[in-house]
């Protein structure tokens, strides 16, 4: 579709900041050939592998906790489950094989 200048409206993305929608659309623009579609038929019920985050990801979310959890919100508001399931895989790793105690101090909670 062509794009008038004079047809351009900003969107109002009231919980997403500049910096996070950036990432986003870095994100967005890496994974624009990626099939659409549900990944997860027949998964229902059974556990969801979180071992499978490819090289590029895993350097892209390589930040802070903060950014980190603005991703995951912004990913949710902006309905993008690709960039939501590698979020979250990644928080979960950071979980995985902790005591509770660790994961409160990695957490801060």
């Amino acid at each position: 579709l062509p794009q008038d200048e004079e047809d351009e409206e900003p969107v109002p993305l009231p919980n997403v900041n500049a910096t996070i929608l950036k990432k986003v659309i870095s994100w967005c623009t890496q994974h624009r050939a990626d099939p659409v579609g549900p990944e997860d038929d027949g998964m229902e019920g059974r556990e969801k592998r979180t071992d499978n985050i490819d090289t590029w990801d895993q350097e892209f979310l390589k930040v802070d906790q903060g950014t980190l959890f603005e991703l995951i919100l912004a990913a949710n508001y902006l309905d993008i489950k690709g960039l939501l399931d590698v979020t979250c895989k990644t928080v979960a790793n950071m979980i995985k094989g902790k005591t509770p105690d660790e994961i409160r101090k990695t957490f801060n909670i």
